[in-house]
Parts: structure tokens; sequence; C-alpha cells
């Protein structure tokens, strides 16, 4: 590697995306993990991209070359029906409104004649993965916090809830997996007696992650979890 920034970090941070989609296995995938350890940017950057990752994964990727064919003649008849129903409507004003149906019609055919972007539109957004609520002790002097699990194919979310973080403080949070490490998870900063909401992603996966921890800026305990 060639700095922060050399050849294996550019060829690393190539494979967020498959490690977030969770197509990396093996050597691949713990090579990365190792790097995300250590690496902010490439943490920062996974955070981003992950939270989407879990929506492309009923995609088709081979139905995304293809090109859908309208059925021959479809504008044709669109236009003749519409036409139709001009010819039967006698009342002069009703013609400005037939006219503008003769041009939306028109405008669909085209849309359907474009490759069916329609279509791809509305595709139904599958459901977010269910939320899993774990018990959390607070070990500081008036804090107070609750805590869900969210599973994703990159590893875990921790959406964290809590008051009496101290306010401007920063707090840092890291994920245990089965093995004993501690693997970050992001950071945060206190509001004080606000109820606070932040969402922390971490690369160990829902089935390795046995505990989370929040320490403060000089390392104390402030909450923890095991699950």
């Amino acid at each position: 590697m060639t700095g922060a920034h050399g050849d294996e970090h550019r060829e690393l941070r190539e494979m967020l995306g498959a490690y977030a989609l969770g197509h990396l296995e093996g050597a691949e995938r713990d090579r990365l993990r190792a790097h995300l350890d250590g690496c902010a940017d490439c943490r920062a950057e996974l955070a981003d991209i992950a939270p989407l990752a879990w929506r492309l994964l009923p995609v088709d990727a081979d139905a995304l070359d293809d090109t859908p064919t309208p059925p021959p003649g479809l504008g044709a008849t669109v236009l003749a029906r519409v036409a139709e129903e001009e010819r039967r409507r006698v009342v002069p004003m009703r013609r400005a409104l037939v006219r503008r149906r003769v041009a939306a019609a028109a405008a669909v055919a085209g849309i359907a004649a474009a490759g069916g972007t329609v279509g791809w539109l509305v595709r139904p957004v599958p459901d977010p993965p269910p939320l899993e609520p774990v018990a959390v002790e607070a070990v500081a002097p008036g804090v107070q916090a609750t805590a869900d699990l969210v599973p994703h194919t990159w590893g875990v979310e921790v959406k964290l809830t809590g008051t009496g973080f101290a306010d401007g403080e920063i707090y840092r949070v890291a994920v245990t997996d089965d093995d004993g490490r501690a693997v970050p998870a992001g950071e945060f900063v206190g509001v004080g007696a606000v109820e606070m909401r932040c969402n922390l992603n971490s690369s160990v996966l829902r089935d390795d992650a046995v505990a989370f921890e929040v320490v403060d800026a000089d390392g104390d305990l402030v909450v923890r979890s095991e699950f």
C-alpha cells in the first residue's frame, strides 16, 4: 500500500459495494473487514451505501438489460379509440377535453415504446428489515438508553435512542463479535437532556454480533448491551 490512498486502498474501496450486498466471502471478506477496522474513510463510505443495499437485493440483474417492447400497433390502437370517442361527442364545449385526452394517450404510448419506464417507477419497494429490540444497561449516572438492531447483508445497524449524554461530548460505539473483537460502529455527539436518536453501522454480521458498548471521550464505559 502506498499511503492512505494507495493502490491497495483503492482496490479495497472498490469492494465496498460487493461487501454491502453480501457478495464477498472467505479471504476477501476477512481482508476488507480488517481494512475497515483501521480506515475511517471506508467505514464512512460503507455507512453511506449500506442502507441502500437491501433495496437492491430483489432486483433481477439480468432483467435490467432487457428492453421491454410494446405490443405492435399499440399507439395506433390507442389513438383510434380516442378518435372514435371524439366523434361520438357532439357538444362543442367538450372538444377541448377530448383533445387533451388524445395528447395524454399519445404520451402514454410514447412512454411504453421508450422502454417501460412507468413499470419500473411503480415497482413496489420491499419492506425494511424488522427491528430487534435488545436489552441496554446505562452505566453512567443520568443516562437512559434503548436500542434496536437491524440485520443487513453487510453487517448490523444499531438504532440508539437515549438522554443524558453530556452536551457536546463525543461518544464512540463499537460492536463486539463472537471472537471478542470490538469493531467500530461510529461516533455521536451528546445533546444533554434532549432525546437523541442515531443510527450506527458496523461491519459485524448479525450472526457474529454479541454486544455493543458506548464509551465517552476518556474511554469510560457509558452504555453496554449484550444480545
